[in-house]
């Protein structure tokens, strides 16, 4: 009984751990591949590890990111470790990433015997002399002396293309001549001359060959792994020096408003106390003014009486007094200065301004500069064109024609606005061009998606598909926004730059000669392929001038 009572333990937790394996399979099912996906490599982990902060990947991916990095950290969540933590495989993540991996590769399908009768039991092995396959209890005569230099292979269901077709013997050899697997009559008559090999010896090669393209292949894949990283790092670290630059100039610009604001106050200040100080003194002047003219109209009046009187000893008594000079100021030169004492520092904020100017022009040129080096050879596609336009041979001009032409209609021509797209569009990266605008009055130029409206009224906006400044009346510059933005530039662009940056969603227009920034789209998603635009606008006798598609020069 004793025995018999410790057997049934062992049975009914055998029995739970298979039920438990079987319950693990069913919950597999319901799991999703994306969850047991490396977020380095983006496949389905191999030797899966576990970082401290509880994210998997592969042991191997995880290595080789920690071995380019200085510091230890999460890739997903970038928290950082103080020291390299030890990677140990989970086990358990891992048999579940091999289930998925089989799920992935399609099963072969099933083989069966040819020999047996009603139920076909499973083949066990093909062979290629007999031309059938067998299951294990009727391969046994293959065992025996009779049958044993018969050919035998794993079990394949098109049996026929391990056959020679010519000679029904099996393809065991390679030509290396013809590159083609023939049997050793094949040999021996219509491939006599030719470099022949056993099939296992030129698959053995192949398999090499295989194994170095496989190793190739990794290694391209690790190499582009590292330049994702790579890419991964600059934006990172350029995200981090933008953040920088834009809090230490708010901060200067900060500093500096506050030191303007600061400084006109106490030019205000200063200029209200010395206006007050001027009213006081002209009141004080006036006031004094006003008195001696009292004084003087009373001597007047007395002057006056006495030269009517009939008093004549009066009047030679008080003459003395009479003649005596009045104590009167001398007002020739008293006055009020109108001047105001402030041309130096009026002179300081110029300069200052005229500095600061200059200081964002040339961060604007360096700017510019950069972007100078994504240059596109940009021509014009007479498919697309309006029949009002008239493109020069090499496709860089473009003018407003008297007449229209008589061009054939497809669905890429603009039928009633006088545009035209560039011939190449663009889907990703970034590119720029530069348009001569000289001595015109009107024009358009930006980028337009592929899918705009070319048939009907052109309505430039983001929302229809462009992104487009343009000039009206000599001087009335826009940027094409809804509603539309009206531009203050201080001086006419002769040439304007245009630059797109597809995955950043920025589309930015320059005076390239001024070395200024005009506008910028920003925020922008682009899906669909962009193309550059240009409209030289109606002709008049003011605006004959030709939209020109110029050489872009990378010197400042």
């Amino acid at each position: 009984m004793a025995e018999s009572s410790s057997v049934e333990p062992r049975e009914g937790k055998r029995r739970d751990i298979e039920e438990s394996s079987d319950i693990g399979q069913d919950s597999h099912s319901h799991l999703s591949e994306d969850q047991f996906q490396c977020s380095i490599c983006l496949d389905v982990f191999t030797d899966p590890v576990s970082t401290p902060c509880g994210h998997n990947f592969c042991k191997t991916c995880l290595t080789q990111y920690w071995n380019n990095t200085q510091h230890y950290q999460c890739p997903l969540c970038k928290e950082e470790f103080t020291k390299r933590p030890e990677l140990k495989i989970n086990t358990t993540l891992r048999e579940i990433a091999d289930h998925f991996k089989k799920k992935s590769v399609p099963d072969k399908p099933e083989v069966l015997c040819d020999v047996c009768t009603g139920q076909k039991l499973k083949a066990l092995k093909s062979c290629l002399v007999c031309g059938l396959s067998f299951c294990k209890t009727h391969l046994e005569p293959h065992t025996i002396a009779k049958h044993k230099k018969h050919k035998l292979i794993n079990p394949v269901e098109n049996l026929e293309d391990y056959i020679c077709q010519k000679h029904e013997n099996p393809l065991e050899l390679f030509c290396r001549d013809d590159q083609m697997c023939v049997c050793r009559f094949c040999s021996e008559t219509d491939h006599k001359t030719h470099q022949i090999l056993a099939i296992e010896e030129e698959s053995g090669k192949i398999k090499a060959q295989l194994r170095k393209t496989q190793t190739e292949v990794q290694q391209m894949n690790q190499g582009r792994l590292k330049k994702i990283k790579k890419i991964k790092h600059l934006v990172e670290l350029r995200k981090r020096n933008t953040e920088k630059e834009i809090a230490d100039s708010i901060k200067v610009f900060t500093a500096l408003i506050r030191s303007i604001e600061k400084s006109q106050a106490e030019l205000l200040e200063v200029l209200e106390k010395q206006q007050k100080a001027a009213e006081r003194q002209a009141e004080d002047l006036i006031k004094e003014l006003e008195q001696e003219i009292t004084e003087l109209k009373r001597r007047d009046t007395e002057l006056e009486q006495l030269s009517h009187t009939e008093d004549h000893l009066h009047l030679l008594q008080i003459y003395p007094s009479l003649c005596s000079p009045l104590h009167t100021k001398n007002w020739t030169n008293i006055s009020i200065d109108p001047h105001l004492s402030v041309e130096t520092m009026r002179s300081a904020l110029s300069q200052f301004q005229e500095s600061l100017d200059e200081k964002m022009r040339q961060t604007v040129s360096t700017g510019l500069k950069r972007i100078q080096q994504y240059a596109a050879d940009v021509t014009l596609d007479p498919d697309t064109a309006h029949p009002d336009l008239i493109l020069s041979a090499d496709g860089k001009q473009v003018t407003h024609g008297d007449t229209r032409q008589n061009l054939p209609d497809n669905p890429e021509r603009f039928e009633e606005s006088s545009c035209v797209l560039g011939k190449e569009g663009f889907s990703s990266g970034r590119f720029y061009y530069e348009v001569q605008v000289r001595g015109k009055t009107k024009w358009d130029l930006g980028v337009a998606r592929e899918s705009v409206n070319r048939k009907g009224e052109v309505i430039l906006s983001p929302q229809n598909g462009f992104w487009a400044v343009w000039l009206r009346n000599k001087n009335s510059y826009r940027a094409l926004t809804d509603p539309p933005v009206l531009l203050s530039l201080g001086k006419k662009p002769q040439k304007v730059g245009v630059f797109v940056d597809y995955e950043e969603g920025l589309v930015s227009f320059y005076d390239v000669e001024a070395r200024s920034h005009i506008y910028s789209f920003t925020g922008q998603s682009f899906t669909e392929k962009l193309y550059p635009y240009f409209s030289p606008d109606s002709s008049t006798t003011k605006n004959t001038a030709p939209l020109i598609i110029s050489t872009v020069s990378k010197t400042v």
